[in-house]
């Protein structure tokens, strides 16, 4: 067994483990930080799979920016986990029957990239040897791939806009000044000079005590 095989199998382990560990983990800070981590083992598979691209997609993407946002709002919202779990067993067989099916496909497909012989494999290599995957994807999608890729766009357009649209509903506890009026404000409209008669200054308080002895004597 060779190095590159050894790393497989440790990314792989390690992988595994960070994913059993997500959906088992009781902790919902936990279980993003496991998650993290079995993003981090994933990179490292594509990296050997000579992925590049991929992998580098996959830590910027998702570990640098889904998975932060993710945990900073798992953090900020104080979720009841215990509510959470109250229908856990109660819905586990269907659970259980979905993965298995998904696994069972999963399976079926990959198989046959595994039935390959030596000299397809070794003719993938090199070809793979002498181009850019990072070219090669970029080729594919803006030519096979264009319209999957404009309504991908649309639909995430869509969602930011759905996603602002929510956010700027108008609240009953939220202040708001209407920026126009702000704009028309004039200084005789804010500030009035009012004349107030002279008052006298007041009595020193140990002349007053003073004065009180004088009168009850």
């Amino acid at each position: 067994m060779d190095v590159k095989t050894g790393l497989f199998y440790l990314f792989a382990v390690v992988l595994l483990f960070a994913a059993f560990r997500v959906i088992t983990a009781r902790n919902p800070v936990y279980a993003a930080l496991y998650l993290v981590l079995a993003f981090f083992q994933a990179s490292a598979i594509w990296l050997l799979l000579r992925a590049e691209f991929l992998a580098i997609s996959l830590v910027l993407v998702y570990v640098g920016a889904v998975m932060v946002l993710f945990l900073f709002v798992v953090m900020m919202l104080d979720i009841n986990v215990d509510s959470l779990r109250e229908g856990f067993w109660k819905h586990f067989p269907l659970a259980a029957g979905v993965g298995a099916l998904i696994a069972l496909e999963m399976a079926a497909v990959l198989m046959g990239g595994f039935r390959l012989g030596e000299a397809p494999r070794a003719a993938a290599n090199a070809a793979a040897a002498n181009t850019s995957n990072t070219l090669e994807l970029g080729k594919l999608l803006y030519s096979e791939y264009l319209y999957p890729l404009e309504i991908a766009a649309v639909i995430l357009l869509v969602a930011i806009v759905a996603a602002i649209a929510l956010t700027l509903r108008t609240r009953k506890d939220s202040k708001y000044v209407n920026p126009a009026d702000q704009v028309r404000v004039k200084a005789r409209d804010r500030v009035r000079i009012v004349q107030m008669p002279a008052t006298r200054a007041a009595e020193p308080v140990v002349e007053a005590a003073d004065a009180a002895k004088e009168n009850k004597a």
